[in-house]
C-alpha cells in the first residue's frame, strides 16, 4: 500500500479536537467526534492490508496480531504503568478501586464494557477515570479479533460479494446505532455493535479502492473536510450519539480517503507538515491526554482553569513525540534492529501479568484506603449516601432505567395497610432526603411512599430535552399523582432541583467548584418544536409555568412544597478529604457562598413564592444550611460531610432538613383534616 501523508494529516484532524474537547476548550463541543474519525480510518487501513495479503495467498492471523500487538501494547502499556504511582499517591479509595478494575479491563480489551456498566462518557465522574478513552481501544480490538475472522470465511467468495457483507452489516449495525441512541444511549456510545458501521465503513473504502490511489475530487473531498469540522464544532454532549448524527464524520472521513488526493486542496492541506507529524504521534497523543486531565482534576481543589488545561494538552503532544520515538518506533521497526516475535509477545504477555496483578490487588482491596489518613476516609464515607439512594432500584428511574409500573411493593416499606399518608415525588434531591425524611414521620406514626426520576422536575407538565424518551418525566409525574389518589394519601412533598432545569446548566459557586458538561434543559409539553438548546426564551417560559403547574397539583391535593436545596459546585466530601490530606485538618469548616445561590435560584424563589393556594406549605432548605449574618452555606463542618457529591445532600445533611420537613407535613395534614370537619 502506497504511503498517504494526508491519512496522517487526517489523524492529526481526529485527534486534536478529542484532546481539547477532554480538556474542556468550549469551542470543541463535539470533539468527540475524532473518535468516528479514527475508527474508519482503522477499518480502510486494516481491510486495504488484509486485503491485500489475501489477493496475494500470504496472510497470516499469527502475523496480523503480531502487528498489532507490535502497534498498540507498548505505548498503551507504558502509559498505563505510569499513571500506577500518581493513582496510587492521589486517589482516593472508590477512585483507586475503579481505576484498578480499568487497568484489567484494558488489559483484557473489555474496557468499553466496564465503562458503560460504570460510568457515562459525559460529566465529571467520567473527567476522572485516567483510562476512560481506552474504550476506543477495546472497540478497535473487539473488531480486530472478528473482522479478520470474517474475511477469511468469506474471501472465497470474491471481493464484491464481500464488499456487499461488509455493506449489509454496516447497516444493520447503523440501524441498531439510530434505535440505541434512542433506547438505550450509554451502551450505545460504548459497544461494538453500534460502533461497527464506522470501521465498516472504512473497510468499504479499502474495498472499493482495491488498494489503488484516490480518485482526485476537490469538491468532495473539500465537503469531507467541512463534514468533519462541522460535526467538531456544532455537536455536544446532547447530540444523540452514535446515531444518524455521525453520518457527518463518517461520512465526512470517507469523502477524504476516497478523494483527497495530493492535487486535492484537502489533500495538500492534509499533507502539510505539522499535521502529518502530529497525525504520526496520534496514537500516543490520544494515550496520554487523558490521564494528564484526569489527575489535574483529581490533584486539585478546584476545578482547573482552562490555561492549565491548554497547557496539559501542549504537554501530552510532547510527551506522545517521546513514546512514538522511544517506544513505539523500536517495536514497529524492520530490518536487523527489529525486536523479534517472541520478545514482542513475550513481554506483552509479562507486562500484561503485572498488570492485572496490580489491578487485582487494588479492585479486592476495596481501593487500598490504608494509602489515606484516617479522617480523609470517614469523609469520603459521606460519598456513600449517594449510591445508599441509588441502591433502591426499582423506586429509581432515569434515563437508563425506563419508568415502569410503579413497584408497590418494592418501595412500600413506609405504607400501612397499602395506605400512604404522603408520597414524595422529586428527582434525585428527592432521593437524597426522602429516607431521612420517611424516618422521621415512621416516628410520628406517618406512612409513607416515595419514589424519584433523576433529571426530571418534579412537576407535570415538563419534559427533558435531550433524553431518548423526554415524555417519561412528565409521565412519571403523573402517575405518581394517580398513585396518591388510589392510596389514600394527603400531601404530597415537591422536591427538585429546580435551577438546574431552569438554567439548563450545573452550578459555578464562584470559588472553584464548577459542575462541567451538566446540561438539563426543560420544556414545557407543547413546545417540541422549539430548539430549547438555543431558543432564548426557554428560561421564562419554565420560570412562568412553575407557578401554574405546582397550583394545579395544590388543586388536587395538599403539597410540602421545598424549594432549592443550596448546591456545593464542588464534591464535599472529596474536598474535605483533600484538604483534610492537604494538612488542613482540625475543626475545620467548608462553605460557599449564600449570595451565589441567592443569584442562581432568584426566578425559581420568586415564581414559588407566588404560588397561591393556602395548602401549600413551604420549607426553605437555606433556611438550615445558610446564615445570613455571615453569608455562608455549610457545606461540610466538625468533620461531617453535609453532602454526598457537589448536590445531593447527604444522610447527615437530610437529617439536619427533615424537622423542617416534617413539621410542615403535619401542619398540611392538620389543615386537611380541619377542613374536612369544615365540610
Amino acid at each position: 500500500m502506497q504511503y498517504r501523508p494526508e491519512i496522517d494529516g487526517l489523524r492529526a484532524v481526529a485527534v486534536l479536537p478529542v484532546i481539547l474537547f477532554h480538556a474542556g476548550i468550549a469551542p470543541f463541543s463535539g470533539g468527540f467526534v475524532g473518535v468516528d474519525v479514527f475508527f474508519v480510518i482503522s477499518g480502510y487501513l486494516i481491510t486495504t492490508l488484509i486485503a491485500a495479503e489475501m489477493e496475494e495467498g500470504k496472510f497470516s492471523l499469527l502475523r496480523f496480531y503480531e502487528r498489532r500487538a507490535r502497534r498498540i501494547l507498548p505505548a498503551l502499556f507504558l502509559v498505563m504503568a505510569c499513571c500506577i504511582p500518581f493513582a496510587w499517591m492521589w486517589m482516593f479509595p472508590a477512585q483507586f478501586e475503579e481505576f484498578a478494575a480499568s487497568v484489567v479491563a484494558v488489559v483484557l480489551f473489555v474496557s468499553n464494557i466496564l465503562f458503560w456498566s460504570e460510568v457515562g462518557y459525559f460529566g465529571p465522574v467520567a473527567d476522572e477515570q485516567p483510562l476512560l478513552h481506552t474504550w476506543s481501544l477495546a472497540v478497535e480490538e473487539q473488531f480486530y479479533i472478528v473482522f479478520p475472522l470474517l474475511l477469511l470465511l468469506l474471501w472465497r467468495f470474491g471481493r464484491q460479494r464481500v464488499l456487499g457483507f461488509v455493506i449489509v452489516l454496516s447497516l444493520l449495525s447503523l440501524w441498531l446505532a439510530e434505535q440505541g441512541a434512542r433506547h438505550h444511549p450509554e451502551a450505545n456510545f460504548y459497544l461494538i455493535h453500534t460502533r461497527a458501521w464506522e470501521l465498516g465503513a472504512g473497510a468499504i473504502c479499502a474495498l472499493v479502492m482495491r488498494g489503488g490511489p484516490p480518485r482526485p475530487h476537490t469538491l468532495l473531498s473539500l465537503a469531507g473536510l467541512g463534514l468533519i469540522l462541522f460535526s467538531v464544532f456544532a455537536y455536544s454532549e446532547a447530540t444523540p450519539f452514535p446515531s444518524l448524527y455521525a453520518l457527518a464524520p463518517v461520512g465526512g472521513t470517507a469523502l477524504i480517503i476516497l478523494f483527497a488526493g495530493p492535487a486535492t486542496l484537502t489533500g495538500r492541506v492534509l499533507a502539510l507538515p505539522p499535521l502529518v507529524g502530529i497525525g504520526l504521534i496520534s496514537y500516543s497523543a490520544y494515550l496520554w491526554h487523558q490521564p494528564l486531565f484526569a489527575f489535574a482534576r483529581i490533584r486539585s481543589l478546584d476545578a482547573p482553569g482552562p490555561g492549565l488545561m491548554l497547557a496539559l494538552s501542549v504537554l501530552s503532544i510532547g510527551l506522545a513525540y517521546l513514546s512514538w520515538r522511544f517506544v513505539e518506533r523500536p517495536f514497529r521497526a524492520g530490518g536487523t534492529r527489529r525486536i523479534g516475535r517472541r520478545a514482542v509477545f513475550g513481554s506483552a504477555f509479562g507486562a500484561a501479568v503485572l498488570l492485572v496483578g496490580f489491578g487485582m490487588f487494588g479492585y479486592l482491596n476495596d481501593g487500598a484506603p490504608f494509602r489515606l489518613p484516617d479522617k480523609a476516609v470517614a469523609l469520603l464515607a459521606y460519598e456513600d449516601d449517594v449510591e445508599a439512594t441509588a441502591a433502591v432500584e426499582p423506586c429509581r428511574f432515569n434515563a437508563a432505567r425506563p419508568l415502569q409500573a410503579q413497584p408497590v411493593a418494592a418501595c412500600s416499606g413506609y405504607m400501612v395497610d397499602g395506605k400512604a399518608d404522603v408520597v414524595f415525588i422529586g428527582d434525585s434531591h428527592s432521593a437524597g432526603i426522602s429516607p431521612a425524611v420517611q424516618e422521621a414521620l415512621k416516628k410520628e406514626g406517618i406512612s409513607s411512599y416515595a419514589t424519584s426520576y433523576a433529571a426530571c422536575i418534579g412537576l407535570p407538565g415538563f419534559y427533558r430535552v435531550g433524553l431518548p424518551r423526554p415524555e417519561e418525566c412528565d409521565k412519571y409525574n403523573r402517575d405518581m399523582m394517580k398513585f396518591a389518589k388510589a392510596h389514600g394519601t394527603k400531601v404530597v412533598v415537591i422536591t427538585s432541583r429546580f435551577a438546574a432545569y431552569t438554567e439548563g446548566r450545573g452550578f459555578d459557586n464562584r470559588e472553584g467548584g464548577v459542575e462541567t458538561r451538566l446540561t438539563l434543559p426543560t420544556e414545557l409539553i407543547g413546545t417540541t418544536g422549539r430548539n430549547a438548546w438555543t431558543d432564548p426564551d426557554r428560561k421564562a417560559r419554565i420560570v412562568g409555568a412553575l407557578k401554574s403547574k405546582v397550583e394545579a397539583v395544590a388543586d388536587e391535593i395538599d403539597v410540602v412544597l421545598v424549594y432549592p436545596i443550596p448546591e456545593a459546585g464542588w464534591n464535599v466530601p472529596r474536598r474535605a478529604a483533600r484538604m483534610a490530606m492537604a494538612g488542613e485538618g482540625g475543626d475545620f469548616a467548608l462553605t460557599t457562598s449564600y449570595d451565589v445561590y441567592r443569584t442562581r435560584n432568584a426566578d425559581v424563589v420568586a415564581a414559588l413564592d407566588a404560588v397561591d393556594r393556602p395548602n401549600v406549605f413551604r420549607v426553605h432548605p437555606d433556611g438550615v444550611l445558610c446564615d445570613a449574618a455571615s453569608g455562608r452555606c455549610r457545606n461540610a463542618d466538625q468533620d461531617v460531610a453535609l453532602y454526598a457529591d457537589g448536590n445531593h445532600l447527604s444522610d447527615a445533611g437530610a437529617q439536619l432538613l427533615a424537622p423542617a420537613i416534617v413539621s410542615q407535613i403535619k401542619k398540611a395534614m392538620a389543615s386537611g383534616d380541619d377542613r374536612q370537619v369544615a365540610r
